[in-house]
């Protein structure tokens, strides 16, 4: 079973086996915020309450966001450490920060077969939702966080947070 996830490790492009370790540490760093009271990790994840524009995204960053929604994917079955929803959607966010790439994290809430509150984060970019689109149509938003970046000219990202 190992052998066999290391060959397809193997197989994968260069840039694609760098996103992914890219995304494994991103998590671990996401695991250690996560452990943090959410008031001193919120101011980085975006201005509260904004959502980032649902269009916009060009042809390459469409790929760039589907490789890095993969690459967390990937890391996160590896992962010894909990990489769940908001974990993974802090993860993600960093990764596409770091390429100016404008995203929204949704934090919601929802009552499971038993009555007990549950909680859920996703990740969306352009159109895109980049994690947590598995189960995200089950909850009520109860918290946005809109990460705006822009591209300059040359090549030099701004951050609007």
């Amino acid at each position: 079973m190992l052998l066999r996830k290391l060959r397809t490790y193997r197989s994968l492009p260069s840039e694609m086996r760098s996103l992914i370790w890219e995304a494994y540490f991103g998590l671990g760093w996401a695991r250690i915020l996560k452990a943090m009271p959410f008031v001193k990790i919120a101011p980085g994840l975006g201005t509260p309450m904004v959502e980032t524009s649902s269009d916009g995204l060009n042809r390459a960053d469409v790929l760039t966001v589907r490789n890095i929604s993969k690459a967390i994917l990937m890391a996160s079955k590896f992962a010894w450490w909990e990489s769940r929803c908001l974990v993974m959607a802090i993860a993600a966010m960093k990764m596409l920060e770091r390429r100016g790439i404008d995203s929204t994290l949704y934090m919601g809430t929802a009552r499971d077969k038993q009555g007990r509150m549950a909680a859920h984060a996703w990740l969306r970019s352009g159109k895109l939702i980049v994690t947590g689109a598995d189960t995200m149509e089950q909850y009520t938003v109860v918290g946005v966080f809109g990460k705006h970046c822009s591209k300059k000219e040359s090549g030099e990202i701004v951050y609007d947070t």
